[in-house]
């Protein structure tokens, strides 16, 4: 590959696949020399299989950890390091940035023209300005409408490829025997399961022109549901961003959140039921200020509780989904909040009882402590989440991730799981713009 420029792409198993996927796969100007790895554990030590790269990578292309990257810039004698991951800081972002600056390489972000593969069907987005803005019950809402409409949908879902790649090419879910089938994590089955219940068929994988093209043959209208903060990997006839009022200002703060701002037609602010009138305005203004073409639609997530009569008085543990209030940054979710309405007495503490990786997750993120992390990205984690659950004091459990935790594992607790759904507040709402976009 003599001549061509060296590349290092900086991901998390998502979005960088997707880029160098679009951009870099039998592109002969660039070599790309590796991937690095960060946010999700595990990811570092594989390889991104010839079956996916190309037959110009016959060995592969190597994932390395990222805390090498300037190690690797000088190795390789590289040229561009190109950042693709998402929900961190501006300021985070140019951290990385300064490393790379610092070891010689030019620092690059792909943009949308670059990256986002066009549907021959009509195709709406579902986006965030920060994990855990409320996404998911955004776009089944979005699936709700389209039914309604007498639509055939599909959804695709943002990237979440933790066991073989070459394996996830392209995945469909259309029943609960196919999360067993491909393996799936707790954090992928977070993500499927609700639409599963609701009849849904939803692809992921880790190709997704070849995703989108499989989803096109059973669709009229093609759905993204969005991962992280991340931007749509798919040109979009509808781009709506859900923003959190919970964290009024991220919304202009994090990358690439604030590029999801700025394309949307919709900013749905969300949960205006839990949060406070002033940082609602703050973010309505902060959206205004930045695109003040998007239509803004306030939206509620009520949550409810399977025998909210079982907490009442007692000592809960709560359970809430990993990416939220890990990297998401949130210091309780729907599990939190649904336990304090049905009057718990308490909710304990479950860093005392944290083993193993659970364990070291609450050391990363010092923030938490209401709260335990639905972490499950294996099996040996899923097994620690488990015996954290098992060997705390409470009385009950309340999980607030979107999965049955009784799924995939048996404790010696009763698990009583929380849901929610997205309620517009305002007029027109997303059925209204919807029907508009989509004839």
């Amino acid at each position: 590959m003599a001549g061509k420029k060296k590349v290092i792409i900086v991901g998390a198993a998502g979005r960088d696949f997707h880029n160098f996927n679009t951009y870099y796969r039998g592109n002969p100007d660039y070599e790309v020399v590796a991937f690095t790895a960060a946010q999700i554990p595990d990811i570092s030590g594989r390889k991104y299989p010839v079956e996916l790269a190309g037959k110009e990578y016959p060995d592969g292309i190597p994932i390395e950890d990222e805390a090498r990257l300037t190690e690797l810039i000088k190795k390789h004698g590289v040229d561009d390091v190109v950042f693709s991951y998402s929900d961190l800081s501006h300021e985070q972002v140019m951290h990385i940035g300064s490393t790379v600056l610092a070891a010689g390489a030019n620092y690059v972000l792909l943009g949308p023209n670059a990256t986002m593969v066009k549907s021959t069907k009509p195709l709406i987005s579902v986006c965030a300005v920060r994990t855990g803005s409320g996404k998911s019950q955004t776009t089944r809402r979005v699936c709700e409408v389209l039914k309604k409409m007498g639509k055939r949908v599909a959804a695709i879902r943002h990237p979440m490829p933790y066991g073989n790649l070459a394996e996830q090419a392209v995945q469909r879910f259309a029943a609960y025997s196919d999360l067993d089938k491909h393996k799936c994590t707790i954090e992928e089955r977070e993500e499927y399961e609700p639409h599963i219940d609701r009849g849904n068929v939803i692809y992921a994988g880790v190709d997704y022109e070849k995703i989108l093209r499989q989803a096109e043959t059973e669709a009229d209208v093609i759905v993204w549901d969005g991962g992280n903060n991340d931007f749509s990997f798919y040109k979009s006839d509808l781009y709506i961003t859900v923003a959190d009022p919970h964290r009024p200002g991220h919304e202009l703060r994090y990358h690439p959140g604030e590029t999801n701002v700025r394309l949307a037609d919709v900013v749905v602010i969300n949960k205006v039921d839990t949060a406070r009138p002033e940082d609602v305005e703050t973010v309505r203004k902060n959206v205004a200020s930045v695109n003040p073409r998007a239509k803004i639609i306030l939206a509620a997530s009520p949550v409810t509780l399977e025998h909210p009569e079982l907490v009442k008085g007692k000592r809960v543990l709560v359970v809430e989904d990993g990416p939220t209030v890990t990297h998401g940054g949130m210091g309780y979710g729907a599990g939190f909040v649904a336990a304090k309405q049905a009057g718990a007495a308490e909710i304990i503490d479950p860093r005392p009882f944290a083993v193993g990786s659970i364990k070291g997750t609450f050391q990363k993120y010092s923030h938490l402590h209401d709260v335990l992390p639905a972490m499950g990205y294996g099996d040996k984690q899923v097994s620690e989440l488990k015996a954290t659950i098992d060997a705390s004091d409470a009385d009950v459990v309340v999980g607030g991730t979107p999965i049955d935790l009784n799924r995939v594992m048996t404790t010696n607790k009763k698990i009583l799981r929380v849901g929610y759904e997205l309620r517009e507040e305002t007029k027109p709402g997303l059925e209204e713009i919807i029907r508009q976009t989509i004839k």
